[in-house]
């Protein structure tokens, strides 16, 4: 027997409470009767979500009712969903994200719009790739202000080995698909990340923008706990 849609559905609405990260949606193969589904409940407890990986036509396949409801970015892919969504993320940048070519935009714009829905700005510095150096230095003093950079790039994936040589902050490298041949797909890039020799580049997997900005707010929610003493140290104090 066929599962109705409704049983194959199960949101995670205490999420934030326990790791600070918003419930989200990964909509790649979910069928209109899920979303449907998913919207429903949401709407049911004026919850918000994130959206990613909804395609123009999927988006168009909505009904009027849930589509009005939604503020839909076509680049990323993404879309905000509830009566909160649309006043997030304003502020100053806390966040830079650097995209080595225009066909890495898309990648790093689902980065800044999953920053933007959890109340975090970013600044976007798009097509700088090493191939260019002199696009990337003119832009250095600007990236290295940031403490958290995400750095997204296809081919070689040379981008964050760079900043890693030129810049303090933490690096979040995302490689991404761009690239012929024996880039295949992404793995070229992400073995290059991987093997990097610039000392202390994170790396997330192939076209993980959604990944690379959780990471990035799982750093800035811990960051006011960095000068509390450990939870474990605390525990293992005696009593009295």
């Amino acid at each position: 027997m066929t599962a109705r849609p409704e049983e194959e559905i199960q949101l995670d609405f205490d999420r934030r409470r326990r790791t600070g990260l918003d419930e989200s949606i990964f909509a790649q193969r979910k069928s209109a009767e899920q979303l449907h589904v998913i919207f429903e409940t949401a709407h049911a407890r004026d919850a918000s979500l994130l959206i990613t990986r909804l395609d123009r036509q999927k988006y168009d396949a909505l009904a009027p009712r849930w589509s009005h409801q939604l503020d839909y970015c076509g680049v990323s892919q993404s879309a905000f969903f509830g009566s909160c969504a649309r006043a997030r993320g304003g502020g100053v940048p806390r966040v830079a994200i650097v995209a080595a070519g225009s066909s890495d935009a898309s990648v790093a714009r689902e980065a800044q719009r999953t920053l933007e829905f959890s109340g975090v700005a970013a600044r976007l510095f798009v097509d700088v790739g090493v191939a260019g150096l002199w696009r990337l230095t003119q832009h250095l003093d600007a990236i290295s202000a940031f403490p958290i950079v995400i750095a997204v790039a296809g081919m070689d994936a040379a981008l964050p080995t760079v900043l890693g040589g030129l810049i303090a902050g933490c690096i979040i490298a995302v490689p991404t698909s761009v690239g012929y041949g024996v880039a295949a797909g992404g793995h070229a890039a992400l073995h290059s990340v991987l093997a990097s020799c610039a000392p202390g580049i994170v790396a997330v997997n192939i076209d993980n923008g959604y990944g690379a900005a959780c990471a990035a707010l799982r750093m800035i929610g811990r960051s006011a706990l960095w000068g509390e003493p450990c939870r474990a140290e605390v525990d293992a104090q005696p009593a009295g």
